[in-house]
């Protein structure tokens, strides 16, 4: 599974990078892997693994704000292998 997430805290003005940087912290040590991207997250593995990071990162930005957005985008394609690279060369291939 491929999932991009972003996770937006509705109370803590225009920059929100202290939050995001600890999200970002979570996914690292998850050792899943990962994109960061200026818009999303992007990580890859297994439905429930994936699911249950998203979810932890939700839940620790919820912890210090009373209002959270979650977005998630999610790619489950059977037999896909490291589509997080995969993706991307399939198109520069075609460029």
């Amino acid at each position: 599974m491929l999932a991009s997430f972003s996770i937006v805290p509705m109370d803590k003005g225009e920059s929100i990078s202290e939050q995001v940087a600890e999200c970002v912290r979570m996914v690292r040590e998850s050792g899943l892997p990962h994109r960061l991207t200026p818009m999303a997250t992007i990580v890859e593995g297994g439905r429930e693994e994936v699911m249950d990071l998203i979810m932890r990162c939700h839940a620790a930005v919820r912890s210090s704000s009373s209002r959270v957005l979650t977005r998630i985008e999610i790619d489950d394609r059977e037999g896909a292998d490291v589509a997080l690279e995969s993706k991307v060369r399939s198109v520069e291939s075609k460029l």
